[in-house]
């Protein structure tokens, strides 16, 4: 459920002023607005990495320790997990938001991509941009690289214990489980690792408007 508002927030914040600026370019956003969309795309953003990471760990409970599901996920944990998810969200999205705003903005004031995404911003300012660079950084290196490797270990473990099954019919089972949660994983965390970690290429602009279809609205429509 919570998957799904974030999923259902995540093109509400974006998906409108994209159609806006297809169907009229001239049509500005103000900065106010602008600051809001990447805050809020930064916190939904943040917050499905960490949800994605919860249902890996949700999966391998259910699969290695099926006997003890009830027990180890209870709504408390469940509750928890998902409070903490949102609440890391919003806080590192908010450095990121007070590292933009000490920032001057000289001109001209035209973002290259369909929305406000961060990077597309911080090319818009006339001023050193070193530590906006670092931090982003540093937060793909926790909430990107960091949640993956998690995702990695847990359905390593989901596969050997997958294989283990005698029953055929219990093995696809626990295959159709997992399948399309891991696939919209490595959909999701591949397209933002190389939009935010990689070495950009010869035309990066371009290169971002066409990550950013796949995490922004392939995925959640897959999901």
């Amino acid at each position: 459920s919570h998957l799904a508002i974030v999923d259902m927030a995540y093109a509400c914040n974006t998906v409108p002023q994209t159609l806006i600026n297809l169907l009229d370019e001239t049509r500005p956003i103000t900065f106010a607005g602008c600051m809001t969309q990447t805050y809020l795309f930064l916190t939904f953003a943040i917050t499905e990495c960490l949800l994605l990471v919860v249902m890996s760990y949700d999966r391998y409970v259910a699969i290695c320790h099926p006997l003890h599901y009830t027990v180890i996920m209870n709504w408390r944990v469940c509750t928890i997990m998902a409070a903490v998810s949102w609440i890391v969200s919003f806080l590192l999205s908010l450095v990121h938001l007070l590292l933009i705003l000490r920032l001057p903005f000289c001109g001209p004031h035209e973002i290259n991509h369909f929305f406000c995404e961060i990077l597309s911003v911080l090319k818009l300012a006339c001023a050193d941009t070193t530590l906006n660079q670092v931090v982003i950084f540093a937060a793909c290196v926790f909430t990107l690289v960091g949640p993956l490797c998690f995702v990695l270990v847990s359905y390593t473990r989901i596969l050997v214990a997958i294989l283990r099954i005698q029953s055929g019919e219990r093995r696809r089972k626990a295959f159709s489980t997992c399948s399309s949660h891991l696939c919209v994983v490595g959909l999701f965390f591949g397209s933002a690792i190389v939009m935010y970690m990689a070495p950009k290429s010869q035309h990066p602009g371009e290169q971002q408007k066409i990550l950013f279809l796949f995490y922004s609205f392939f995925n959640p429509m897959l999901n």
